[in-house]
Parts: structure tokens; sequence; C-alpha cells
């Protein structure tokens, strides 16, 4: 997509703004930085979606809240802490669960952290499919795509999937073959709105 096309796209979303949820996995995204050689800022993504649901509680963003290795502990790292806050800050109704730190003996650390939200989100949006029409997911991680199906068949939902070329699972690519996904658009495309540099 151009700016002109990008444009069209988002002049597109005006009068479905209160009808539009968006998916961010924030953990997903962040990855995204080793292709893109730039960041996804927080910010400039807020900004972006903005174009596309007008309601926050529609904004919704998923991230692991990183305790550190002590089960006990509740205190949030720094990184944690400052993803959380800006997500926050920027009008995200933010999701989040605790990250697991897993022994592993073959990481370098000695552990690794897990915290998958996929079964939230799947959740969330079957919850509030009677307060939305369209659905817009900032992942290219496929493992949404069945609750997709499930609510593009039964209840005529239109699904839009943001991800890097790089990330994104062939069962995204599958399910719009099938119609399923509407479009998959590529965050290469949009720099100039969501990098973390663009204000600076």
């Amino acid at each position: 997509m151009n700016k002109g096309e990008i444009n069209i796209f988002l002049k597109y979303f005006e009068d479905k703004k209160q009808r539009t949820i968006v998916i961010v996995d924030y953990g997903n995204v962040e990855k995204w930085k080793h292709s893109l050689s730039w960041d996804v800022g927080i910010r400039e993504l807020a900004n972006l979606i903005k174009n596309f649901s007008g309601k926050e509680f529609l904004r919704r963003f998923y991230y692991g809240a990183d305790y550190g290795k002590e089960e006990k502990s509740k205190i949030l790292t720094y990184w944690s802490k400052k993803v959380l806050e800006t997500a926050h800050f920027n009008r995200f109704d933010v999701q989040h669960k605790r990250v697991k730190y897993i022994h592993d003996q073959n990481n370098k650390h000695g552990f690794a952290k897990k915290c998958d939200l996929d079964v939230e989100m799947a959740v969330d949006l079957i919850k509030e499919r009677d307060n939305y029409d369209t659905i817009i997911i900032f992942s290219g991680d496929g493992d949404l795509m069945y609750a997709i199906r499930y609510l593009v068949e039964k209840y005529k939902k239109r699904c839009y999937v943001f991800g890097a070329r790089d990330h994104i699972g062939r069962e995204v690519y599958d399910a719009k073959t099938d119609c399923c996904v509407t479009e998959v658009l590529y965050v290469e495309d949009f720099e100039y709105r969501l990098s973390s540099t663009r204000f600076k």
C-alpha cells in the first residue's frame, strides 16, 4: 500500500469506528523489530488505531505482566511496567496476565519466559461479538484464526490482519484464501505512521 491507498483505507472506517474491535497482541508486535529494523511505538500504534475504533473498550491491548523470577514478587519489571502504563496512558483497554518463568537448561539464562494470551483474545472476541461488526488484529500469529473462522461464518464479522511480512503464519493466509480474512496488511507500508521515532 502507498500513502494514498492507506488514506483511502482509513477513510473507509470513518463510519465504522463505533463498531470495530482492535486486538493488539503486543508480545507478537514487539518481535517484528527483528525483521523490520525499527520498532512499532505504542503511542504511534494508538494514534493509528483511533482511525479504526472509537470506543476505548474495543481497543484492546494484550501483554504479559512480568514480575521477575520470584513467584511471590509484586513488583513489575521496568520494561513490563513501562509497556503496560504506556498502553493505558494511550487509551487502550489493557489486558494482561502474569509471565511464567520456566526452567530451561538449554537457555543461556537457565529459564524461558512464557505468557500466551491467545485464549484470552479469542474469548474476548466471542464475548464482545454484539458490540462490533469488524475485527482488526495486530498479530501475524495464526492461532486466532480458529476463532475468526467461527465469528465470520456464524456472525458474519469481517476481519483484517496487520503483520510484518516475515511474521505472518500460514493459517492467516489460508483464512484469507477462504474469505475469512478480508485483507492482510503489512506494517512495513505503515512505517511512516507506526515507527517509534516518528515524533522524535
